[in-house]
């Protein structure tokens, strides 16, 4: 029996990165010799344990056959006369299919692995890599992993993922294996090249044509000097990367332009009403792949106040008032914040735009501290209740608002916007 470290720790190692976790793998031993050492079983579709005393993972070596189809259709075979080799062969990419000797530290690479992390090339291991749809999300996965480090995708494995589209075989991946690997994409360094890499091959025209449909949808020049809403889309979603490390903020940002992709050619580059037209998209596309309510939430906000908020400086006390209350601000106060989070990624999503100022976010912050300044305890005292109280209180928090832009706006030589 011979025990290696595999996978992601071994690359990571080479790479001089932080090792996350430790993968064992187990060549030469059954099940009932771990069992007898006291390892536990864990694994349901192939043989994993635990070990007795650090609890990390050791899997016996497999290999493992196509018999059906999406990414659950396999036959494994797993006994003794496994090699290291054959179950390396089976992994998706060269650079996750090496193996260090636990007990002298000597590295197997027969597949090329460490020659593709100096080249800083992402390569499938065998053509075998067509036999598994959720190859193609984890190669972009890694892709956006490793962009900051120069990393490039091969282009056969380029096509083997094209090929894969073209099968129909992403179609059976589960929404929540895409989630998954997308929700992990999204919280890398830089998420973009994750989406870049699937609209290439053409998997994300299938599993998020909402957002596919952006790429080649002009922007009106003058506010979009990159032009391209699917290009525009990556850059926001970047600057949110750059702003907040939220699966929330981040999401959001990427959706927010959604109803851009169902604006009628004819009145192309303008899109009237786009913050509207993208909230049933985002709908539609949350409820299919199964995305968490947060992330939901935060992205409908995104795309239909986007713009408004964008307006802040332009606009009168009682559209603020509405805005706060649309967004449910007294309740839910972190997310005027995140909200701005997203609005300023727009903004500094634009090709010149990148370090733009953004003086609407400490605009309506100063407004929504002065709203949360009405005392509603002393409204209870004074005998307010029912639809009294409620008018009550947004009569003060309009005035509190009003009051506020007031001073903000004679402090800096501005004429306050009409308040009717």
């Amino acid at each position: 029996m011979k025990i290696y470290l595999v996978g992601g720790a071994v690359r990571d190692q080479l790479l001089g990165l932080k090792v996350k976790d430790n993968d064992y793998l187990v060549v030469g031993a059954t099940p009932e010799q771990l069992l007898a050492q006291g390892y536990q079983s864990v694994g349901k579709d192939f043989p994993v344990f635990l070990h007795p005393k650090t609890k990390q993972e050791y899997a016996l070596a497999r290999t493992e056959r196509k018999q059906g189809q999406g990414y659950t259709g396999f036959a494994c075979y797993f006994a003794p006369d496994v090699t290291l080799e054959q179950d390396l062969m089976r992994r998706d990419l060269t650079i996750n299919a090496m193996a260090r000797d636990e007990a002298n530290g000597e590295l197997f690479d027969p597949y090329g692995g460490q020659a593709d992390l100096q080249a800083k090339i992402l390569r499938h291991v065998s053509p075998a890599f067509v036999e598994d749809p959720l190859r193609v999300l984890r190669v972009a996965r890694f892709y956006a992993r490793f962009y900051p480090l120069g990393f490039t995708v091969a282009d056969d494995t380029k096509q083997l993922m094209s090929e894969l589209v073209a099968q129909g075989e992403m179609q059976h991946l589960t929404a929540e294996r895409v989630w998954q690997e997308t929700s992990r994409a999204l919280l890398e360094q830089t998420p973009a090249a994750y989406f870049e890499l699937l609209h290439e091959v053409g998997a994300l025209a299938v599993l998020m044509p909402e957002l596919d449909k952006l790429w080649g949808i002009p922007n009106p020049p003058k506010w979009h000097p990159e032009i391209d809403s699917g290009i525009h889309s990556m850059l926001v979603l970047q600057q949110a990367a750059l702003l907040s490390e939220r699966l929330d903020v981040r999401f959001a940002a990427l959706c927010h332009d959604l109803g851009k992709g169902v604006t009628p050619p004819e009145h192309w580059p303008s899109h009237h009403g786009h913050e509207t037209l993208g909230l049933p998209l985002i709908s539609n596309l949350c409820q299919r792949l199964r995305i968490p309510n947060d992330c939901r939430d935060l992205a409908l906000l995104a795309s239909e106040y986007h713009q408004l908020v964008h307006k802040a400086l332009e606009l009168r006390a009682v559209t603020i008032q509405k805005l706060f209350d649309s967004i449910d601000l007294w309740r839910k106060p972190e997310r005027l914040e995140l909200l701005l989070l997203c609005c300023i990624a727009d903004l500094r999503g634009r090709t010149g735009f990148e370090q733009a100022c953004y003086p609407q976010a400490d605009y309506l912050r100063a407004l929504a501290a002065a709203a949360k300044t009405v005392d509603i305890k002393a409204l209870v005292a004074a005998g307010f209740q029912g639809e009294a109280m409620r008018s009550a209180v947004a009569k003060a928090r309009l005035e509190a608002i009003s009051h506020s832009m007031q001073t903000i706006n004679t402090a800096a030589g501005h004429t306050q916007p009409e308040n009717r």
